[in-house]
């Protein structure tokens, strides 16, 4: 009786997965897409010794480099029941293991909608994870983002605002797995604020490669993928926005190009406390009056008002992440895109 309390965990675990669909992958692998050649010049050689004990090697860092690529993994199920390919782009700071296992060792999203017969890609968009980075400030410009240990904890809602992260108070009823905090730490990574442009070029270098797909995409990324819609269309069957924190363009042409798209914004709990998530929500609200105006299929999943509480900003690592999931399925389903 006493390992009784220690099981637990794992057999209401194991009767969880029980419950799912079964994991059949049918192909798997992984590639880097984009880029562009960079030179670099007038920077010193110099000596650095590559293993300890070992004689010093020149290394002279002029010359040309291939730089602005992303990475991305698939994989394919048996059975194939998504009509087409479901891409996962992850926001700032962050890489695509936000869609694979959660902090406290979930089924993250990318398990999900493989399980339901989907081709799911996970990428790492320019400059981040197996990405690889450039040289700054001579390629990539100006100095990277760094994010402190009370950044996620303060500013994604985990905790009710600044200051929180030091006494590890969390909101009430929050669905984040707080005792896996520091595990969500360890996946952070450096971000810069001049490289939008490199990333939004490759992200539609991903799509001309992959061809028409969903694409689910969470803050930062939704800016690139309403951006990558305005661009590409015909590549575009239907937009899945979790907190977006940037939007697309709103010239009449960038907004004409979204006619007939499919779109939903999925929003979490706690929003109004905090000025900054109000007012990007906002900004988000008012882009998309714009789009529904232009012929855009928009719809709003509030999650609160749907009584899902406890999710802030991290919905697809949180405890009911699997909840969430089933409302952006049923979603797609419903506009024909997934099939039984």
């Amino acid at each position: 009786m006493r390992l009784l309390p220690l099981l637990l965990p794992l057999l209401l675990a194991l009767a969880a997965r029980a419950e799912e669909p079964p994991l059949a992958i049918g192909g798997m692998g992984s590639f880097h897409v984009g880029g562009r050649e960079a030179q670099v010049s007038g920077r010193p050689a110099r000596e650095v010794v590559l293993v300890p004990g070992a004689r010093p090697v020149r290394i002279d860092p002029n010359g040309t480099y291939r730089v602005e690529g992303m990475y991305a993994q698939y994989h394919h199920p048996i059975r194939r029941q998504g009509q087409v390919p479901l891409l996962l782009w992850h926001g700032g700071g962050m890489t695509g293991v936000v869609w694979e296992t959660t902090p406290d060792g979930r089924e993250g999203w990318q398990h999900y909608f493989l399980r339901r017969g989907w081709s799911v890609y996970v990428s790492d968009a320019v400059e981040r994870g197996r990405a690889g980075w450039a040289m700054s400030p001579e390629i990539f410009a100006g100095e990277p983002i760094f994010l402190t240990m009370a950044d996620p904890w303060d500013r994604f809602r985990i905790g009710p605002g600044p200051g929180s992260f030091r006494a590890r108070a969390a909101n009430a009823g929050s669905q984040f797995p707080t005792e896996a905090y520091d595990r969500l730490m360890a996946q952070m990574v450096p971000r810069w604020t001049t490289t939008d442009a490199a990333q939004l070029a490759a992200y539609v270098a991903l799509l001309e490669q992959v061809g028409p797909s969903v694409v689910l995409a969470h803050a930062q990324g939704g800016l690139f993928a309403m951006r990558a819609a305005q661009i590409r269309p015909a590549l575009v069957r239907a937009l899945v926005l979790i907190e977006p924190s940037g939007f697309g363009e709103s010239t009449p042409a960038a907004l004409a190009a979204l006619r007939g798209l499919p779109i939903l914004a999925v929003y979490g709990d706690f929003i109004e406390q905090d000025p900054r998530w109000t007012a990007i929500r906002q900004r988000g609200t008012e882009f998309f009056a714009l789009a529904q105006n232009a012929g855009a299929g928009v719809e709003v999943l509030d999650l609160p008002a749907e009584s899902i509480r406890g999710n802030g900003h991290l919905m697809m690592m949180e405890r009911n992440n699997r909840e969430i999931a089933a409302r952006v399925q049923g979603w797609l389903a419903e506009r024909g895109l997934w099939a039984e």
